[in-house]
Order: C-alpha cells, then sequence, then structure tokens
C-alpha cells in the first residue's frame, strides 16, 4: 500500500469492529473458563486458550487490512516483523481479572507505522466502551470525542498506577512512589489493566496512570488515544522511551508534572 494513499481513520474503524468481534467471544469463553484451561508463562503472568484463540482471531482480522504488516502479540501466534508496519496486540489485557471474572478487560490493538503510533484501539468488554485514536483525527469513546481532565489541582486528582508482578528490583523506589502519591493526591487506583488505566485517563476519568514493568502490548494503543485526547505521555525520565522502555507517565499536564517530580526522587 502507497503510504500516501492510507486512511488512518478507516483502518481505526475496521479495527475496532475486529476488536469487538474478539471482545464477544472472550466474554462468551468467561462462562466457562475453568482452573485447568489456565497457564503459567511466567511468575504471576497467566495465559487461557481465550487469549491465544482470541489472539489468532484479531491476527486474521488485521492481515485483511494490511497484509503487508508484522506483529508484535503478546501471545506471539505471529511473530512475523514489517518494514514499514507492525500492529501492537495485546488480545486480553487483563488476564487475572478475567481468570476471576473481575469484569474489567480489554483488547488493545495499535498499528505502528515506522516508529510512530498512528492508530490505537482499547475494547473494554463488560461496559462495551471502545477508546480509539487515529494519526490527524481525535480521541473517541464510542461516538463521542473526549478529552483529558482539565484539573490543574494535583491534591484533587485520582492516579492509577500498577502493581509489579514480576519485577520486583525496584520495590522499594515503588513504595516510597506509592507512598507519596497517596499524600499528595486525592487517591490511587489499581485497576489490573493498564490499557483500561490509559484509555480512563484519556476519557478523563483519571487524572495521570504510572507504572514500570510494561510491555509495547500494555500500552501502545493507549499512547496515541492520551495524546489525542490532548494529554502528555513520557517516561520516567521525561524522555520520548515509554513505548519499549517498560516505563510510562501520562495524563494531563499537571500530573504527568508532579507524578514526574515525585518519581525522579526515588527512580533514575
Amino acid at each position: 500500500m502507497n503510504q500516501s494513499e492510507i486512511d488512518y481513520h478507516a483502518i481505526c474503524l475496521k479495527m475496532c469492529d475486529l476488536s469487538k468481534k474478539a471482545g464477544t467471544f472472550i466474554k462468551e469463553q468467561g462462562k466457562r473458563i475453568k482452573a485447568a484451561d489456565v497457564e503459567e508463562k511466567g511468575e504471576h503472568n497467566y495465559v487461557t486458550y481465550v487469549d491465544k484463540h482470541a489472539e489468532e482471531m484479531i491476527i486474521e482480522g488485521l492481515s485483511q487490512i494490511l497484509p503487508e504488516a508484522g506483529y508484535i502479540a503478546e501471545e506471539g501466534t505471529n511473530t512475523t516483523v514489517g518494514e514499514i508496519f507492525n500492529w501492537i496486540i495485546d488480545p486480553l489485557d487483563g488476564t487475572t481479572n478475567f481468570i476471576h471474572q473481575v469484569p474489567l478487560y480489554c483488547v488493545s490493538i495499535a498499528l505502528q507505522q515506522h516508529d510512530e503510533i498512528v492508530a490505537g484501539v482499547i475494547y473494554e468488554i463488560n461496559l462495551n466502551e471502545c477508546f480509539y485514536a487515529w494519526k490527524d483525527g481525535h480521541a473517541m469513546l464510542n461516538d463521542e470525542i473526549i478529552r483529558v481532565s482539565k484539573s490543574d489541582n494535583f491534591n484533587n486528582s485520582l492516579i492509577a498506577t500498577g502493581f509489579p508482578y514480576y519485577d520486583y528490583g525496584k520495590m522499594n523506589e515503588y513504595i516510597e512512589v506509592f507512598r507519596e502519591v497517596m499524600k499528595e493526591t486525592s487517591g490511587l487506583r489499581r485497576l489490573g489493566s493498564a490499557a483500561a488505566d490509559m484509555a480512563y485517563v484519556a476519557a478523563g476519568r483519571f487524572e495521570g496512570f504510572y507504572e514500570y514493568g510494561l510491555h509495547p502490548w500494555d500500552v501502545a494503543a493507549g499512547i496515541i488515544i492520551i495524546q489525542k485526547a490532548g494529554g502528555r505521555v513520557t517516561d520516567f525520565n521525561g524522555g520520548n522511551d515509554y513505548l519499549f522502555g517498560k516505563q510510562l507517565i501520562s495524563g494531563n499536564e499537571n500530573a504527568v508534572s508532579n507524578l514526574s517530580r515525585i518519581i525522579g526522587k526515588h527512580f533514575s
């Protein structure tokens, strides 16, 4: 495909349809999932046949949209690398929630063109909420434009984070950040899905989100959705190494500034 002819909006809408199709399958299987279906692929890191089949469904659909694109997918069902385009996929972000039937888990799909995320979709299955954004476009929730919170008062901010489940090497630093953020804001939340955290930041439900130990499929879609919603995304050092750098701060300007200040004291 000629890069100058790409309709990012049309591609994004097809990604939404595909995420909803996968989401329907995931929700139906949630009624059938059993303990025997759960595999441990790493410490506290679980996968089920639902994750794998949903990823296969998504990849099959995406191959019809951009046949030349490669894949960076959590379950590794396709490891083809594209020269220009790559899909970044988490078929089920929040697998632990899904296994326990805690009703918050997402399908997350992003399209990367060279080093730029040009489209992203996060579909929260249980509430039927589809967050999406595309290059030169808007951030949307279903059919409505969304914006990050306008709050400039960190003391009244609600912040989301995630708990490390395998990288405990910076646990002390993390706890110190946790302590300071608790004291300086109206509260902290841990939903169990980084994709949902970032979608909620874009919609103004949270003022900010930070976490370390992240993977590209956790954050790729959320990056463009937050940016198109008027928010800011950075790594812990104030730089741009947030897609593959395993650490990310996002939110409105006030939240990112204050989270960067606090995190900067404890992480280097």
